[in-house]
């Protein structure tokens, strides 16, 4: 049987996703007996429904992420607005319950994503090494006409050798190149058992920096650890997860601190598709830690204190409590609520940020590349 196209295997992982977040909240609410009136994946425009047991499933337009939705404001609902079950009458402790479920479900999905792909192929453990790898050497650039080569690996530039591979090596390189546009710059390179100096005079680009018409990436090598049994499983299981949600959280970190270099890198659903897709290319490895890097990093983002965000919910709840259970004003929630709506939009195109860090410290499968 044929796999399916790269593009519809992504997509896939991100609908998959979507529903997990959403079916938390809804299990959550459900087992506890609280009303629930609808279940969405996606915003805008209704696509397809379908009612059963008083719950309104649907699919539309905007595959922007999805909602549960409680019938405890509608004004066409016939429960009577006492009703023990609404979520609004129920006890802080079950709403906390609802509201925290979804980030639980997609931590969950994300560490149950990490440990199939242990239990089925194993680990993936990178190997660093010296330097910075050469994948490709565009025709009659800079580079072409001094003589480097793809495959060949750059050790060292300007006498200075380059240390184990990672992405500030290759920006290290990076670096040196675009400030020496019209001079030469000494590369050490490494070709199979040769060790050659090659002199590059980078061109210079249109913004006045230098360029050799290369693609680079770090210079490591993959490995697959298998476990021997169920206990070294869970062990590198929990070592994948835990590596992967500092590096999300990390980056995330970053974007906010560092936002206005950051902003003009940020994308949309659109983009975190063609990634998915690209990684899927690559190999089943990489899909596995797509999947797993997008749980982690929605289940982070929801957690923020922002309003329109289950964190910011949670602050609400906190908020109640300290009030000792008195309840914040309807419009003032609601007015809290609508203020937040931009900075959600915002922050879902921060999430596919990602899409540098995928390619790059995260899914070890697909090398990320700088073209230079």
């Amino acid at each position: 049987m044929e796999s399916l196209p790269p593009v519809l295997e992504a997509s896939v992982v991100l609908a998959a996703i979507i529903i997990v977040h959403e079916s938390g909240h809804f299990l959550a609410a459900h087992l506890q007996g609280i009303h629930v009136s609808k279940f969405a994946i996606g915003f805008g425009p209704v696509l397809a429904k379908f009612n059963a047991n008083n719950v309104e499933y649907s699919i539309r337009a905007f595959p922007l992420g999805g909602f549960v939705g409680f019938p405890d404001n509608d004004p066409d609902s016939e429960i009577p607005v006492d009703d023990v079950n609404l979520l609004k009458n129920r006890p802080i402790f079950d709403r906390v319950l609802v509201i925290s479920a979804g980030v639980v479900a997609n931590v969950v999905f994300a560490y149950l994503i990490i440990f199939a792909q242990v239990a089925s192929s194993g680990l993936p453990v990178q190997e660093a090494f010296p330097g910075v790898l050469v994948p490709e050497v565009r025709e009659l650039s800079a580079a072409a006409r001094a003589g480097v080569r793809s495959g060949d690996v750059i050790l060292g530039v300007d006498g200075v050798l380059l240390p184990k591979t990672g992405p500030s090596t290759v920006s290290q390189l990076v670096d040196v190149i675009k400030k020496n546009p019209g001079r030469n710059v000494s590369l050490r390179i490494g070709r199979g058992d040769q060790d050659l100096e090659i002199d590059v005079m980078p061109d210079e680009s249109s913004d006045r920096t230098g360029r050799i018409g290369v693609q680079l990436s770090p210079n490591f090598k993959i490995t697959k650890v298998r476990p021997k049994n169920p206990g070294e499983a869970f062990s590198y299981t929990w070592r994948e997860f835990w590596g992967l949600t500092s590096s999300v959280v990390d980056s995330l970190r970053q974007t906010f601190q560092n936002f206005s270099q950051s902003a003009s890198k940020v994308s949309g659903p659109v983009a975190i598709i063609a990634v998915g897709a690209e990684v899927a290319r690559s190999s089943t490895d990489g899909l596995y830690q797509f999947a797993a890097v997008l749980n982690i990093n929605l289940a982070v983002i929801n957690v923020l204190p922002l309003p329109a965000l289950d964190g910011g919910s949670l602050a609400l709840l906190l908020i109640e409590a300290a009030r000792g259970g008195k309840k914040i004003p309807q419009e003032l929630e609601q007015r809290i609520m609508s203020s937040g709506i931009m900075v959600v939009v915002l922050l879902a195109e921060c999430s596919s940020d990602m899409s540098d860090g995928w390619n790059d410290e995260m899914i070890f499968s697909s090398l990320p590349r700088s073209a230079l």
